[in-house]
């Protein structure tokens, strides 16, 4: 089971990490929300868990803990500009349904 994360993406985050002046990667998870049923979750790491699974890519470590991993085991993540906007997209093959706004999906 795993995540991955684009150059790109990483290098959005390494620059974030940086401007917060500390910080070990992001910890990436999911939670309950929004119409569709679970929603994507970002935060800083500061210390590490000790169930937490680690993966490192492009110099980046990201966190995500054993219950958030069974929904995002083999999700990509990527930091994309389309046009004037710019945001991280998750390329999860878990999802089976998401709201019309975006903001939350489901699984099968």
């Amino acid at each position: 089971m795993a995540v991955s994360v684009t150059e790109s993406a990483a290098k959005h985050i390494s620059r974030q990490l940086q401007n917060r002046g500390k910080g070990l990667g992001i910890r990436l998870g999911v939670r309950t929300s929004g119409c569709s049923g679970m929603a994507y979750v970002f935060e800083y790491v500061d210390a590490a868990e000790a169930e937490d699974n680690v993966f490192d890519y492009h110099g980046v470590k990201i966190f995500v803990d054993p219950k958030s991993l069974l929904y995002l085991d083999g999700t990509e993540l990527d930091f994309v500009k389309e046009g004037l906007n710019e945001g991280f997209k998750f390329n999860n093959p878990n999802v089976t349904g998401e709201c019309g706004c975006g903001e939350s999906f489901s699984v099968g």
